[in-house]
């Protein structure tokens, strides 16, 4: 290893390379196969899960920090302590909405743990909407990936460990 190299992030332990993802609400795990958006289930943006949520309560999904808030609110990014990136974006085609039937309690540059609520989403106007309330969670830097290990299915609730994502 050379001198700098940990300045690269190489050479860091196991520990410090592995993050566990938690469920970001209650409700019933879905693979990102099975999500009903091509863009996510054909894992476009990057690999990741779904889950169909029982309520409008959004939390983070890992240990890191906020590094965007989109203006329309249906989605927070948040950098993992290993470097991974998430995307946590709640429902399908919700960013035609403008960001109404949202709130956002984090902004960018907050520090969060599982279990730090994000978002609120009103499910009702969600589905008034004709839009689906699958939130779903998605690395965004997939180069960085190593490997990513889900070990759910069925019902979860909001900080349930649901697998690992080691980077690179």
């Amino acid at each position: 290893m050379g001198l700098f190299d940990f300045l690269k992030g190489k050479g860091q332990n196991e520990e410090t390379k592995q993050a566990t993802l938690y469920s970001p609400c209650n409700g019933d795990f879905v693979p990102i196969e099975e999500v009903s958006d091509p863009v996510f289930s054909q894992k476009m943006m990057g690999d990741g899960f779904g889950v169909d949520p029982s309520d409008g309560k959004v939390y983070s999904p890992g240990k890191g920090k906020v590094v965007s808030v989109f203006p329309t609110k249906h989605a927070v990014g948040v950098e993992l302590d290993n470097g991974i990136e998430v995307l946590v974006h709640i429902g399908i085609d919700t960013v035609e909405l403008k960001g109404d039937p949202f709130e956002t309690v984090v902004e960018e540059g907050d520090l969060v743990e599982p279990g730090t609520l994000l978002s609120t989403v009103d499910l009702d106007k969600l589905a008034a909407a004709g839009k689906e309330t699958t939130v779903i969670v998605i690395l965004t830097n997939m180069d960085a990936v190593e490997e990513l290990d889900l070990q759910a299915d069925g019902a979860v609730s909001k900080g349930d460990p649901l697998g690992t994502v080691t980077a690179k």
